[in-house]
């Protein structure tokens, strides 16, 4: 199914339904009930985190700029403070990783679908003296919830992943998270909203890895972690993750993250005592799906590489403070950055896709 939704959105096809007929009157009608129980908290408008992080390793080289795409799990709505939020946390375990500032750019959107990102990329792109190294995307729940035809947010996807590859930055995409870990879905919501959303996380990897980008599952992060956890990993609206829950999530994307800018130990030898197989890249981005942290990267056809990347500790990360910052042309804008440089450790086209998981046990 994954694979077809793909080929789909790549090549014009119409709607590919995830759903019987049978279903969908069901599936309405649980939503109904769902939605009066969803969202019953109100979630905090999400904090600006932009600017840089790691003032500390300031230096001849350059900053890093990161920028992140998507909708109010990229934008960290939720929680309350900036260094609670998933840009804030990443920008901080990259400026660790890598011993230079790293200058962040939030155009994530609450609320956003895949048709957003078309926007999100533009004001990424409108200065050239600001292109991203790298940018996260995190995207889809929205889609699912809207009921968007799969082969048009799997196309919306890929058109972004496109145009910011061409623009020379590195991609990682979060998927799909997993709906059905979701407190107040019961069955067979459950039951159907998990399986949507791993088909679409599915067919996500295929299109970004055909792009030359990398995904990071986060589907597992929402099951169950935040199945067995709901009060410590869901915010107060029982629908967006709260701050142990992005630090959840942001510790899955960081290795990935680092590896794409060279910064990560990259092999290519398999190891079989952690589970490291290879596989087309249709059965790899379903794998992936089903277990959270698991890296799809685009390798030499026609094959796929599984493995797992190593979770590893994030900077505890300070609270932003403005900052000036000088726009071109001589105005003056306050940027968020961090009191020092996070704290804690330091520690073709292709078919076919490198796939990583992260170890549970994070590395001192």
């Amino acid at each position: 199914m994954a694979r077809r939704i793909a080929a789909g959105a790549a090549y014009g096809g119409g709607s590919i339904g995830l759903l019987g007929a049978a279903a969908v009157g069901v599936l309405l009608a649980e939503v109904q009930l769902a939605k009066r129980q969803v969202g019953g908290g109100v979630a905090p408008v999400p904090p600006s985190a932009d600017g840089r992080y790691g003032v500390a390793f300031t230096g001849p080289a350059e900053p890093l700029r990161l920028g992140l795409l998507g909708d109010s799990t990229a934008a960290g709505q939720g929680v309350r403070r900036a260094g609670q939020t998933p840009g804030a946390l990443l920008a901080s375990g990259l400026a660790a990783v890598s011993e230079r500032p790293v200058d962040l750019r939030n155009v994530a959107l609450p609320g956003a679908r895949s048709d957003d990102l078309e926007r999100q990329v533009s004001l990424l792109l409108a200065d050239p003296a600001r292109t991203p190294d790298v940018c996260v995307i995190m995207i889809g729940a929205n889609d699912v919830t809207h009921r968007m035809p799969a082969t048009q947010s799997v196309r919306c996807l890929t058109t972004a992943v496109r145009r910011l590859r061409t623009a020379g930055a590195e991609i990682v995409v979060g998927t799909c998270p997993d709906l059905g870990t979701i407190e107040p879905v019961y069955q067979p919501l459950r039951w159907l909203a998990r399986r949507v959303s791993r088909q679409l996380a599915a067919a996500q990897t295929i299109g970004t890895v055909e792009q030359g980008g990398r995904t990071v599952s986060l589907g597992d992060l929402l099951g169950p972690e935040f199945e067995a956890n709901p009060r410590e990993l869901f915010g107060p609206d029982n629908y967006h993750p709260s701050a142990e829950g992005y630090a959840t999530a942001a510790m899955a994307v960081l290795p990935t993250l680092c590896a794409v800018l060279g910064l990560w130990p990259e092999s290519d030898r398999l190891d079989g005592a952690r589970r490291e197989d290879m596989l087309p890249v249709a059965k790899a981005a379903s794998q992936a799906a089903k277990e959270a942290g698991t890296e799809v990267t685009g390798a030499r056809a026609p094959w796929a590489l599984l493995k797992h990347r190593r979770r590893r500790r994030l900077p505890s990360s300070t609270e932003p403070h403005p900052h000036p910052h000088p726009e071109p042309g001589g105005s003056t804008r306050l940027d968020h950055r961090p009191d020092a440089d996070g704290g804690g450790d330091r520690d073709g086209t292709p078919r076919h896709a490198w796939v990583r998981r992260p170890s549970g046990r994070p590395r001192e």
